[in-house]
């Protein structure tokens, strides 16, 4: 049964765990791209970028809000964020290979950015489903 309240918490979630991802993402495409990396290294490289800046968002928001050790804190988020931070990074990174951003010449070339425009709606699209079901089994803590 759909739960409006738990929507909400999980649409917040989201844009919180896009935000931690796309950190990552951007900053490993950039320099992937850059330095003219093949597109599985570039992606595996922003894709590592992604989780610890995603990871390290959730942990340190956490940290803030509930006075804990950094290793509870990190056994908080580390389920739910693994999830929903695995389900965003292959809809963003299959977004932008089909589109060719992740193949640019440089990230002054418009399908760069094009790729990263369209990636990152089925990004949150992706993990939206997958944070509402994380938070309704409370398996994801809302920071």
């Amino acid at each position: 049964m759909f739960d409006r309240k738990i929507f909400i918490t999980a649409a917040s979630v989201t844009v919180h765990c896009l935000i931690g991802c796309l950190i990552g993402e951007i900053t490993g495409l950039f320099i992937g791209v850059s330095l003219s990396w093949t597109p599985p290294i570039t992606i595996a490289f922003a894709t590592i970028l992604a989780f610890i800046s995603g990871l390290l968002l959730a942990v340190i928001s956490i940290l803030k809000k509930h006075k804990i050790s950094y290793l509870l804190a990190i056994k908080t988020v580390w389920f739910g964020e693994v999830i929903s931070i695995s389900g965003m990074e292959i809809a963003m990174n299959g977004v932008d290979y089909y589109i060719g951003g992740v193949n640019a010449v440089s990230i002054y070339d418009s399908i760069f950015w094009l790729g990263l425009i369209a990636a990152i709606p089925a990004g949150y699209i992706t993990a939206l489903p997958i944070n509402y079901w994380l938070v309704k089994k409370n398996l994801k803590k809302c920071h």
